[in-house]
């Protein structure tokens, strides 16, 4: 059962509510890990394939054969792949794609301020990048989609895919998420997992793997403590927490449907958030009566358990819609579903969510797998700054500034005034050197 948190009337009775601090929310201490994490980079720095032995033995309590995954390895896991998962894998690698070719803008375009002087914003994309997927409690093979896939597009030139050894097959990743590698065309597979892999992408090992410029991919509080660390060092994407839901319903919604995406979430992990925003008592009661029915028929009925007892759970009423809306936005949910009537125009006021999946038919795990959307996305709030894992991840614009000597006369007196006006008589001096007349 999930607790509730009323808020109806309070703003009635003038009471000011500071809704970030109301809303369920997990405790996510990077920091705290930080000590545990520093010695593990450090190692992987100092030593190398000897520290990626010793921490895959204590961590995963299995060293692969070799940590780069033999091609013969890949291409076998693609041949065992059953033919149903093969067909889902690859309309989520095709809707993904799609989605991403829209992301693409120009490669360059050119500004003319004036007659000599331009300015051109080209579009770079990173030379190498180390993708990490997760394979703990489940391996998620859906994860190298969401990473290679916007990679590849952007046009990186260098992918490579790390993620942990398992003793179940053999010391190298699970079978499936070899080959969907398989099946992307990525050929440099590490059987490498948590802080380790992080630090191995960022330093580099010899014979193993060539340091990379950007890191991307969730994992748990100890990839995440190493992604923190490391950042300068390595481009990461986000510091992603647990997995998070927010539902914004009113009484039209269907209380078994929301149940039911609640507990999608919850199954991730026993740290995950899963949220219901309501104006509605009665849905309110329906939906925690349905995931007390729901929750005994299901596998991981103890993570779920879990996950919707904690203190990152609950129900928040509300006096109204616009409420809602208010509470959402200072939440700023990873995953945010909108279960209203006239969703569409509900969902349109909201500003704060990684992604936003309207209407009943647009369940979460939807966008999980095959909906075309990215779900490497911000969690803890950080939706209020940050957006998901998309192809600008693997850019960078580069601004070329061509001038003339015309082009320069025409703005080096306001230069030369900005210049002055900081105390930088140097920055000054190098446009009158050039400058006829300034």
């Amino acid at each position: 059962m999930l607790t509730i948190t009323d808020l109806r009337g309070r703003l009635a009775a003038g009471e000011q509510i500071d809704y970030p601090l109301v809303v369920p929310r997990a405790t996510f201490d990077v920091n705290a890990a930080l000590n545990t994490v520093q010695p593990v980079c450090d190692a992987v720095a100092a030593e190398g394939a000897a520290a990626l032995k010793r921490f895959s033995e204590r961590f995963d309590h299995c060293v692969p054969p070799t940590f780069r995954v033999p091609q013969e390895k890949i291409d076998e896991a693609v041949e065992q792949l059953d033919p149903t998962v093969r067909k889902a894998i690859q309309t989520a690698i095709a809707r993904r794609r799609s989605v991403c070719a829209a992301e693409m803008g120009a490669a360059e375009s050119e500004v003319e301020l004036a007659a000599g002087a331009k300015v051109v914003n080209r579009t770079v994309p990173v030379r190498r990048v180390g993708l990490y997927v997760p394979g703990g409690l489940a391996p998620l093979s859906s994860s190298v989609v969401m990473n290679v896939v916007p990679a590849q597009v952007a046009g990186v030139e260098q992918i490579a895919v790390a993620s942990p050894p398992q003793a179940d097959h053999g010391g190298y990743p699970h079978p499936t998420i070899l080959a969907v590698c398989g099946l992307l065309g990525v050929s440099e597979v590490l059987a490498v997992g948590g802080a380790q892999a992080v630090a191995m992408f960022a330093h580099g090992v010899t014979d193993v793997c060539e340091r990379v410029d950007l890191v991307t991919g969730p994992g748990n509080i100890y990839v995440v403590a190493a992604k923190r660390l490391l950042r300068g060092l390595v481009g990461i994407d986000s510091e992603a927490g647990p997995t998070e839901i927010a539902v914004l319903a009113d009484d039209s919604a269907d209380p078994a449907h929301v149940a039911a995406d609640l507990i999608s979430q919850a199954e991730h992990d026993p740290l995950a958030g899963s949220v219901l925003v309501t104006d509605s008592v009665e849905l309110a009661e329906r939906v925690n009566a349905a995931i007390a029915e729901q929750v005994p028929q299901l596998a991981n009925i103890e993570r779920i358990e879990t996950a919707l007892a904690g203190e990152q759970s609950g129900i928040v009423l509300v006096d109204d819609l616009d409420q809602g809306i208010d509470v959402v936005d200072a939440y700023a949910a990873e995953h945010l579903e909108v279960q209203t009537r006239d969703a569409s125009a509900v969902a349109a006021r909201v500003r704060n969510a990684g992604a936003i999946f309207v209407g009943p038919y647009s369940p979460v795990p939807l966008g999980d797998y095959c909906a075309g959307s990215t779900h490497v996305l911000p969690t803890g709030g950080a939706a209020r700054h940050s957006s998901g894992l998309t192809v600008h991840a693997f850019q960078r614009v580069q601004h070329i500034i061509e001038y003339d000597e015309q082009g320069l006369a025409g703005v080096a007196g306001d230069v030369i005034a900005f210049a002055d006006a900081e105390l930088l008589p140097g920055h000054a001096q190098a446009i009158r050197l050039r400058a006829r007349g300034a």
